[in-house]
């Protein structure tokens, strides 16, 4: 009974690993919070899965990150500089935005 029980524990894995990776590619939203840059689209009538609809302000904001950390700042002088412009941003999210961008990910 254990065998069979790990093995459906496997399968389901690779279903749910399979499902987020079909929703990454369609651009689609994974659960958590709003991605910072991106509004929520409507839901696709299956579950809860949204499409992320890019923010303009708040991709010109992103743009501005990696140029400022590009110039050599600090990831606290980024956040107090997007915050200063109305953003609600932590150093974490800047650290996030700038890894994302390096690894070539959008959302």
């Amino acid at each position: 009974m254990a065998a069979v029980a790990q093995f459906e524990r496997e399968l389901i894995f690779d279903r749910i690993k399979d499902a987020k990776r079909n929703l990454r590619r369609a651009g689609k939203h994974q659960g958590g919070g709003r991605p910072f840059g991106y509004q929520f689209g409507k839901t696709n009538g299956h579950g809860r899965a949204r499409e992320l609809i890019p923010d303009l302000e708040e991709q010109a904001a992103i743009a501005d990150v990696i140029a400022l950390r590009a110039d050599g700042r600090s990831l606290m002088y980024i956040r107090d500089e997007m915050r200063s412009r109305g953003h609600r941003i932590s150093h974490q999210l800047v650290a996030n935005t700038i890894a994302r961008h390096a690894a070539g990910g959008a959302a």
